[in-house]
Formats: C-alpha cells, structure tokens, sequence
C-alpha cells in the first residue's frame, strides 16, 4: 500500500531571546509545541491578510447603491468622454503597447 507524503517545506527565523521566550510561553499555554503555535499563528494572520485584501465588504446601503449603479449608469460625463479619446488615441498611436490587440 503506497502513501501520499505531500511535499512540505522548511521555514526559519532568527528572533531576539525575548521575543522566543514569549513564544514558547504562548505556545506552552496553547498546549502546541512551538512549531506548531508559530505555524498555527502565521497561518491565521495570512487568511486574516488574503481576505482583508480580496474580499470587499459593503453596508446594505452601499451594495443596494452598487446595483442600482450597475442597472441604471449614468451618462458619461465630460471626463469620462476624455479619458475615453485618450485611450482610443494611444491605442492608436501606439503600435507596440499593451493596447495593440489586433491580430
């Protein structure tokens, strides 16, 4: 019967002789050795960073506002109308860049 040993990879730090006792207490506390504290801790902080930066959170208001945008935009404005010829123009005149879609 053959197992399934997935890869797993090595992480390492040098930290101040205080900051590791602090550590190893918290960890003693948790009842987790102190691999598994820092492993457990790091891992919650870097879920907590990936949702913060890619999901966006709205109020009812704001979302009912949102979709009401979305069904019903308003007309272009003055702006909008210029960054849109500014776009068109350097698609344009710009063999090379990223705006040359054509085949």
């Amino acid at each position: 019967m053959a197992t399934d040993i997935s890869k797993q990879d090595r992480i390492g730090a040098r930290v101040p002789h205080d900051v590791y006792e602090t550590l190893c207490k918290a960890a003693e506390l948790s009842g987790a050795t102190i691999n598994q504290f820092l492993v457990q801790s790091a891992l919650k902080e870097a879920q907590a960073v990936i949702e913060r930066e890619q999901i966006i959170r709205l109020s009812v208001r704001d979302w009912d506002w949102m979709l009401d945008l979305l069904e019903h935009p308003p007309k272009p404005n003055a702006r909008l109308k210029a960054a849109l010829k500014r776009y068109q123009k350097a698609k344009r005149d710009d063999a090379d860049s990223v705006f040359n879609w054509r085949p």
